[in-house]
């Protein structure tokens, strides 16, 4: 089969995407590859000092973190290793007190609104409350169709290999599949759906014309 049809669809489903993001209010932008997301990333918030990172592995792809802290810049990243208990949760806390988060999304819909599920809740508080500018960056892959299917992502595709990744002893980190669970080590506690940018917080979002991330 042609794959050029595919590069098609995929073109229009994340320019639709795009131009919705941008009409619900949020700073929307197409990157084509992870380094050409890294530069626009850091063409915004270089002017910025102390920076918050979610438990991300689409920001780290795009090599964003290790400019920052060739920059001299100060990163409060609880992934960072051999920390300590105490350490993590301060690193959390810090992420809602810096001048800018970098994160990610689970999905995004075709209609333009950003959905995120959370075990702890650090990231989804930091993107909506705290720093004055929020950059999410997300994979082609991350674009759903519309909003029942952004939440259907997330249980079916994001949540069970989020899980599987950190070794929760989950039922969807055994079967792939998601069980309503209430399982002590479950991932889906807390659901937030940016319809719009919070009044009081700077969202960019950066589409990467590749798939990154869960």
């Amino acid at each position: 089969m042609d794959d050029r049809y595919h590069r098609w669809l995929e073109r229009k489903r994340t320019e639709r995407c795009l131009w919705n993001l941008n009409r619900n209010g949020f700073d929307a932008h197409l990157a084509p590859n992870p380094q050409a997301a890294c530069s626009l990333v850091l063409s915004m918030i270089s002017a910025y000092e102390s920076f918050g990172v979610g438990g991300s592995d689409t920001v780290r792809a795009i090599g964003i973190v290790d400019e920052l802290r060739i920059m001299g810049k100060t990163i409060h990243d609880h992934w960072e290793p051999e920390r300590s208990p105490e350490e993590i949760q301060a690193a959390r806390l810090a992420q809602g007190r810096s001048d800018c988060f970098l994160c990610s999304a689970n999905a995004v819909s075709e209609d333009g609104e950003v959905v995120n599920v959370d075990g702890i809740g650090n990231r989804v508080a930091a993107m909506i409350f705290g720093p004055r500018k929020v950059v999410v960056v997300a994979g082609a892959n991350k674009i759903a169709a519309d909003l029942p299917a952004a939440l259907r992502r997330v249980r079916e595709v994001a949540a069970p290999m989020r899980a599987k990744s950190l070794g929760m002893e989950t039922p969807c980190a055994a079967s792939g599949r998601c069980a309503d669970c209430n399982a002590p080590q479950r991932i889906c506690r807390i659901t937030t759906i940016l319809h719009r940018p919070p009044m009081q917080t700077d969202i960019s979002v950066v589409l990467v014309s590749q798939s990154l991330g869960y």
